[in-house]
Order: C-alpha cells, then sequence, then structure tokens
C-alpha cells in the first residue's frame, strides 16, 4: 500500500510546490529568445593567486580597481576550468585561499544605449566563496560552489560612450571551514622543527579532490527591463491526459499579459493558457519515460511563456521556452514508481572529473560520458557529492536519464559540523539547488548528505530540519540521503522516503573475504527494511582496481576481484530487488582524483572506466547485467540476450 506521502505529492504537490517558491527569486538557465541574447565569457582570463601569507594581499592594495596585469605578474586561466593541474606552478596544485581572475569585455551598443534593456552578468560557479567587481564596483558575493549566481548590471554598462569596455574581476576563496558546504577545518602545524612559521593545511573530510575556480561558464545575458523572472512547473497524470501546471513570476512591472503554449515535439500546439497560474490540460499525452523504460523514452513538450508590459517608454514584450516533461513520481513501503510503473535504478555514481581541466565543464567530456552511459545500459546517476552542471541535467532530460540530485552536503563527519550556522547553510544550499532544478523532468529524488555522521544525536536534529526543509520546498518529489551507519543507530533514516546504503564489504573490511559479502549484504537488507519498511537503494559499492592488473584467483586491485566483488552483490541484489531493493548504483563510473595519501594511487580507482574514459573489464560485466535488467522488463529474455550482444544497443 502507497504512504500517505505518496497521495499527499498527487494531489497538493502543485499548490504546495508553488506557495514555497514563491518567495525565492528566479534562476532560469540563460536562453537565447526573440527577447534575450547571451554573450558566453568562456575562453582565457587572466589569472593571479595571492601567496602572501595572509592571503589578502589583494584586498589591501585593491587588485579590483585597476587592470590585474597592473598588480603584478598573471596566467592565462582558462574558463572554465579548475586552476589546480593548469600551471606548473607546484605551489597552486594544494593552494588554499584568494585566487583572482579577470576578463575585459567590449559589449554591443544596443546593450549599453538602449534603457529598455536589462544586461545580467551570470557566473554558472565559483567553488567556494566569490566576490565579482565590474569596473571596480562592487557587485555581488556568493558563499558555496558548483551552483549558479548572478547580478543586473544594466546601471554600470548604461552609463555614457565608453561604458561598452567592461572590466569583471571576481576573487574566489576554496577554504572550506566547518560552516561551509562541505565543511573542512584548516590546521596550522606550529612545530618550527618541521614546519615554517605559519604553515597550515586544508583538512577534508570527503574522498575527492577540492577542485577550485570558475568551473562552469561566465556568461552576459539580456532581458528586457519588465521580465519573466521565474517559472515553476509540475506536472501530473488524470486517465489519459496530461496535466501541467505553470506558474510564473514577472518583475520590473506591474501591468502586464501574459500569453502560455504549450506545443509538443513537431512544434504543434497542444494547449494555452494565459496568467501567472494556470493549468494545461494535454489529452492522449505523451509521458517522459527513462532510456529504456519506454520504446520511444524522455519526451519533452515546450513551454512558450510571452510577457507583454506596459512601460513608460512604451510596451515592451519578453519570450521564454522551457522544455516539459510530463511525468509522476511516486514512493510505496517496497517500490519507486514513475508514471505510475515500478522503476528499478541501475546506474551509476559519477563525479565532473577528468584531467587536467579538474571538474571544469567540458562539452566534449559530457557527450563522451552520456555515450558510456547508453553504451553501459544505465539508466540513472547520482550527482555525488555536489550538483552538476546544468547543462549535464539538460543532455539528462532529453536522454530520458534520472537522476538523484544531491547537494554539496559530503563531510559532515565531525559533531562540530552540526551548528546552527551549518543548518542554515545547508538549508540555503537546498534552496538554490531546489529554485535550480526543480523543473528538471529527469530529476526524481533530492539528496540532502552524503555519509553523514547520521549516528550522532544532532545529527538526526540536523538532517530532520534539513529534509524537512527540502519537503517543503518541492512536495512532488520524495527526498533521502545517503548514510553509511548502522541501521539500529542511524537517526535521520526515519525522515526520509528512500533508504540509500554505501556499503563496501570485503574492501573497507574483511579484505579479500570475498566469500562473505552474499550473507553480510543479505543481513543488511534485511534488517533495513525490517526496521523501516521503506525501498532501498543500494547507492554505493565497489573496488579499487588498477587498469592491467591482473591476479587469478582475484586478489585486490585486480580486475579479477573487481569482477568478482560485483558478482556476489548481484546475486544477492537479484534476491532482493523482486522485493524491496529498487536500485544499485555502481562506485564509480569512473577513476577520479582525490588527495594524495598512501592509499590513494593518483586518485580513487574504483571506476569501471579509467579517467580517460577507457573500459575496464568489470565494465563488460555491468553492461551485460544492466541490459538483460533492462530487456527482462520490457522484452521477453530471448530478445534481452540479442541486444545485449549487439554493437549499440541503445539504437
Amino acid at each position: 500500500m502507497a504512504r500517505g506521502l505518496a497521495v499527499a505529492w498527487a494531489v497538493l504537490g502543485p499548490l504546495l510546490w508553488g506557495c514555497a517558491l514563491a518567495l525565492q527569486g528566479g534562476m532560469l538557465y540563460p536562453r537565447e529568445s526573440p527577447s534575450r541574447e547571451r554573450k558566453e565569457l568562456d575562453g582565457l582570463w587572466s589569472f593571479r593567486a595571492d601567496f602572501s601569507d595572509n592571503r589578502r594581499r589583494g584586498f589591501e592594495e585593491q587588485w579590483y580597481r585597476r587592470p590585474l596585469r597592473e598588480s603584478g605578474p598573471t596566467l592565462d586561466m582558462p574558463v572554465p576550468s579548475s586552476f589546480n593541474d593548469i600551471s606548473q606552478d607546484w605551489r597552486l596544485r594544494h593552494f588554499v585561499g584568494w585566487v583572482w581572475y579577470e576578463r575585459e569585455v567590449i559589449l554591443p551598443e544596443r546593450w549599453t544605449q538602449d534603457l529598455s534593456t536589462r544586461v545580467v552578468l551570470r557566473i554558472g560557479s565559483a567553488h567556494a566563496y566569490a566576490i565579482v567587481w565590474v569596473n571596480g564596483v562592487d557587485t555581488l558575493e556568493h558563499k558555496g560552489g558548483y551552483l549558479p549566481f548572478e547580478a543586473d548590471i544594466s546601471n554600470l554598462v548604461q552609463v555614457g560612450p565608453l561604458s561598452s569596455q567592461l572590466r569583471i574581476t571576481i576573487a574566489i576563496n576554496n577554504t572550506l571551514t566547518p560552516t561551509t558546504l562541505p565543511p573542512g577545518t584548516i590546521q596550522y602545524l606550529t612545530d618550527t622543527s618541521k614546519y615554517p612559521k605559519g604553515y597550515f593545511v586544508q583538512n577534508t573530510y570527503f574522498d575527492f579532490f577540492n577542485y577550485a575556480g570558475l568551473q562552469r561558464s561566465v556568461l552576459l545575458y539580456t532581458t528586457p527591463t519588465a521580465y519573466i523572472d521565474d517559472i515553476t512547473v509540475t506536472t501530473s497524470v488524470e486517465h489519459d491526459s496530461g496535466l501541467v501546471n505553470y506558474q510564473i513570476s514577472v518583475k520590473g512591472s506591474n501591468l502586464f499579459e501574459l500569453e502560455v503554449r504549450l506545443l509538443d515535439a513537431e512544434n504543434k500546439l497542444v494547449a494555452n493558457g494565459t496568467g501567472t497560474q494556470g493549468q494545461l490540460k494535454v489529452p492522449g499525452a505523451r509521458l517522459w519515460w527513462p532510456y529504456l523504460m519506454h520504446e520511444r523514452p524522455a519526451y519533452l513538450y515546450s513551454l512558450e511563456v510571452r510577457l507583454t508590459a506596459q512601460m513608460s517608454l512604451g510596451p515592451v514584450s519578453d519570450f521564454y521556452t522551457l522544455p516539459v516533461g510530463i511525468r509522476t513520481v511516486a514512493v510505496t513501503e517496497s517500490q519507486f514508481l514513475i508514471n505510475g510503473k515500478p522503476f528499478y535504478f541501475h546506474g551509476v555514481n559519477k563525479h565532473e572529473d577528468a584531467d587536467i581541466r579538474g571538474k571544469g565543464f567540458d562539452w566534449p567530456l559530457l557527450v563522451k560520458d552520456f555515450n558510456l552511459l547508453r553504451w553501459l545500459g544505465a539508466n540513472a546517476f547520482r550527482t555525488s557529492h555536489y550538483p552538476y552542471a546544468e547543462e549535464v541535467l539538460q543532455m539528462c532530460d532529453r536522454y530520458g536519464i534520472v537522476v538523484i540530485d544531491e547537494c554539496p552536503g559530503v563531510g559532515l563527519a565531525l559533531p562540530q559540523f552540526f551548528n546552527n550556522v551549518s543548518l542554515q547553510n545547508h538549508m540555503r544550499v537546498m534552496e538554490e539547488v531546489v529554485r535550480r532544478d526543480k523543473n528538471h523532468p529527469a530529476v526524481v529524488m533530492w539528496s540532502v548528505a552524503n555519509e553523514p555522521a547520521s549516528h550522532l544525536e544532532s545529527a538526526g536534529y540536523y538532517l530532520k530540519m534539513v529534509i524537512t526543509h527540502t519537503k517543503a520546498l518541492d512536495p512532488s518529489r520524495p527526498v533521502t540521503f545517503v548514510t553509511n551507519s548502522n541501521y539500529a543507530a542511524d537517526k535521520g533514516a526515519p525522515y526520509v522516503d528512500v533508504i540509500c546504503l554505501n556499503s563496501y564489504y570485503s574492501w573497507y573490511h574483511d579484505y579479500g573475504h570475498l566469500e562473505l559479502i552474499q550473507q553480510q549484504l543479505t543481513t543488511q537488507f534485511e534488517s533495513w527494511y525490517k526496521t523501516y519498511q521503506k525501498p532501498i537503494i543500494q547507492s554505493e559499492y565497489g573496488a579499487e582496481t588498477i587498469v592491467g592488473f591482473h591476479q587469478d584467483p582475484p586478489l585486490m586491485f585486480t580486475e579479477e576481484y573487481q569482477k568478482s566483488l560485483l558478482e556476489q552483490y548481484h546475486v544477492v541484489l537479484d534476491q532482493k530487488r523482486r522485493k524491496y531493493v529498487v536500485g544499485e548504483l555502481i562506485w564509480n563510473f569512473a577513476d577520479f582524483m582525490t588527495e594524495q595519501s598512501p592509499t590513494r594511487v593518483l586518485g580513487n580507482k574504483k571506476g569501471v572506466f579509467t579517467r580517460q574514459r577507457q573500459p575496464k573489464s568489470a565494465a563488460f560485466l555491468l553492461r551485460e547485467r544492466y541490459w538483460k535488467i533492462a530487456n527482462e522488463t520490457r522484452y521477453p529474455y530471448s530478445i534481452a540476450k540479442s541486444q545485449c550482444l549487439e554493437n549499440s544497443p541503445f539504437t
């Protein structure tokens, strides 16, 4: 029987969500339209790290008041990228403190002369704290990496005949503290027989490298002075009709009209409405289905919104188009349902990490990863352990890859991290995540943390508050966090909708004893389900593997051991996925960089692909399994076998 929450989502979700998000403001993805233009600022920026002892020389000398090159030597730094691995300067690899970016831009004349045009500067991500100046004027600040922020700079560029020249300066600090997300600590090493005076290190409590800088695109875009600020869409299904509920926020004018049109993939009108909120009914609607769950997955409609406003200088129009997928999500005691059908997550965990670009967004890498996901037969991934670039979610919408959208709540390992300041910051970050990603049909669940110290009493209250806040922001999706605590001690598990478990049997303990996995994994599942009566996802499992290492019988770090460990997990997963286990996500899709340690050989090697995206032996095992699971759902087994062995099964 479905729990009451699933019913509440279906009945009250659209109304409650609209109310919850009405005060948050918009963060629509900048799309070109007849009323909107965009100017990419990707490419080479001037860059300088502040190596002074207190890391504040840039502020003391006010580097933002004049071109950065006048303050001292600068480097060419590609944007987007992480700054850590670009230079041959070893100091940048582990640099902690303030770095400075600058770019000089020439604006189109119409942007600076047309007072009915609004000019916005948008930074896709700056990890982890950023201050922005435009022509030396302090313009905005933002706390937290991985999420976009922006400012209206019209009053700085529409000031005279020379206003087309623009100098953008961004100072970024990658220091992690007990109240940042993710948290960290600074440790001063005071033994002067070993360390120079003032020597310190950044301590982190997560297993990936703390790449930093301008890691996503920076751009300028325009809107009219009266503009569409935000759109919130929820969808449901009633008999054979799709229902699209919309709420639109307008800024810059109180005297306006809104026209709303819903177009199908062939650009044909299927429904229309007016006003700031309403419901569009689509008879015989084509639903958004996950990849491999339907012969025609990921169907997207287009919601076209046209604003006409009366301004003192005359009428103003604004246009915005939002892709819309009609689908429903619900959770029962033993199932995860998409469009009323049981859905099984068979996918991966990922990192936005590859070679010298670090976590810098890269279109060729993104397309390659999606080709590998489809080759693998994966239908889902978790954004471990931070929100990915907006373009990643757009690809998921297009291809039907289901997403568990996770915030940067990773490394919450110490009691001092569960404080009131951190709690308020964590809830603000969830507001930003939901505000940015709420309209993506591919996003089916929010994850508020990864492996927090959820056995602590303070963590229980903390997680309860963050989960409750997230559900208030968006009642249409389930909420989880990913745990590695004991089922009997976990203080946060009562508040989630789906149990997500990380376990590494025969890897981090009982080293090499593959024969124990089935018993230990069975006990894990049965204990959790008996206690909480909620569906379970095996959200991480895997083994470190150095490509090219071989040993039979299998030994740790060989490709044979990784394959054997996965096979032992799969035996139990096959028994439980027909009951209450609703997903499995391998750790990891590809190898990724970590901090240096004696246990990490150039990073974490648990990927089924190398960091260069070449397959290990386990990738072929996983591919056979995932295609078999997918085809068992859709087709008879005889067809499943032939499809699995085809060269291009996703065609």
